[in-house]
């Protein structure tokens, strides 16, 4: 059999499975979930098009790598075969581990498991499977293997998983200003002692990505009727949750149902193949079905929500600079509980305020981007450029908001 396909991408063209072992991965049922969840979870509220899925972006991703490996083997990077495609299998199992809707459902389906480790942990599963294949991939994915610019490639402050997202997020939204000029940042790209590098003619560019980034958070992934849709599925799963844990019939499928009736911690994903096995048939095809059941359920708050959201019927949302005030925001608890004839425990489930932040760079981390100068000398790109935009963007910028239904106004 021919593992060595191609297939057509929207974003880049044709792209090519470089080895048996990716195709492998690829056609492996954990990753084929990747298919049925939606790379931007509830933007396609605001922006139409931003229907593409994980699976999407764990394809371009690799696709980066690859053009990332090229140039620096011509640029002289010694780089074998086996590390090549361990650089290429981490990237494309980065994602392995994200659950439904993405990062809206991460904090309330489960019980402070992070995709990141069920993605290593996913991973490791996959290598057992494949008798070690993955062992270096897993080194590189960890930041633990001895040559670290291959980490700094899938996980880093300018990595191919941020240059995909933002090409592929921006093409699909049609905000074609979050471009980040993925082309000239990879073809840039160095490595100085291990560590990855850009030549010092690239700052501009990089200015352009980090500009980019910002924009493409503000204007899409933090959008107020985006947090508004996202807060609202939150709550709708917290409502499921706790009526399912004090014995109500909720229905949902086997792997929803099961998620929802207890907390499942990191060690029991880990020990537990049943909860594995749960976690992997669970997908956005779950969430939507049982939001669809839960319109029609007897419990008002959760049957409110639910129809909201198949209506996209969205909660009214105010953001300010500083938090709301307490009297505020139980004026508002008072307002819905007069409106829907709600007891005051059940209003308060209609009304929700957080935060939101970017920083698009973090100038003082460990991981910063670094430049090579013509000299010979590795800086910062905050010290290298002689813009102010770059400091700038470093700055953290922080939002409170408010969400409510519209009735009560």
């Amino acid at each position: 059999m021919n593992k060595k396909k191609i297939f057509n991408d929207p974003v880049y063209g044709f792209v090519t499975i470089p080895t048996e072992l990716l195709f492998d991965l690829i056609e492996h049922s954990y990753f084929q979930r990747l298919r049925r969840i939606q790379q931007l979870g509830l933007t396609m509220f605001v922006y139409p098009g931003a229907l593409h899925t994980r699976f999407h972006h764990a394809l371009g991703a690799m696709h980066l790598m690859t053009l990332a490996l090229r140039t620096l083997k011509d640029k002289g990077i010694k780089i074998s075969a086996k590390e090549g495609e361990a650089a290429m299998a981490a990237i494309l199992l980065h994602d392995i581990g994200h659950g439904p809707l993405s990062h809206a459902l991460e904090r309330s389906i489960f019980h402070e498991v992070h995709h990141e480790e069920l993605s290593l942990h996913l991973m490791r599963k996959l290598n057992a499977e494949h008798h070690g294949a993955l062992d270096l991939a897993i080194q590189i994915f960890e930041g633990t293997y001895t040559r670290p610019f291959f980490h700094q490639l899938v996980s880093s402050q300018l990595d191919m998983d941020r240059l995909d997202y933002l090409n592929r997020d921006s093409f699909y939204t049609g905000v074609q200003e979050g471009r980040p000029g993925a082309d000239r940042l990879i073809k840039m790209l160095t490595v100085v002692n291990e560590r990855l590098v850009l030549e010092e003619k690239a700052v501009y560019s990089i200015e352009n990505f980090l500009v980019s980034r910002r924009l493409m958070y503000w204007q899409v992934y933090l959008h107020k009727t985006v947090t508004s849709a996202e807060q609202m599925v939150i709550r709708i799963m917290q409502r499921a949750r706790d009526l399912v844990r004090a014995g109500h019939h909720v229905p949902a499928s086997p792997a929803l149902h099961f998620f929802l009736s207890r907390n499942v911690s990191q060690k029991e994903f880990e020990q537990d193949d049943q909860i594995l096995r749960r976690f992997t048939r669970l997908d956005d095809t779950d969430v939507w079905s049982a939001v669809k059941l839960w319109a029609d359920h007897p419990d008002t708050v959760l049957n409110y929500l639910a129809q909201s959201l198949l209506d996209r019927h969205l909660f009214k949302i105010s953001l300010q600079s500083e938090p709301f005030e307490e009297e505020f925001k139980l004026g508002i608890i008072e307002l819905i509980a007069e409106h829907f004839r709600l007891s005051h425990d059940e209003a308060a489930q209609l009304m929700i305020a957080g935060r939101i932040s970017n920083n698009a760079y973090d100038a003082d981390g460990q991981d910063t981007i670094d430049v090579l100068t013509k000299r010979g000398k590795v800086v910062n790109v905050a010290e290298a450029s002689d813009l102010p935009n770059i400091k700038a963007l470093g700055q953290r910028v922080e939002k409170h908001y408010i969400c409510y239904p519209k009735e009560i106004l």
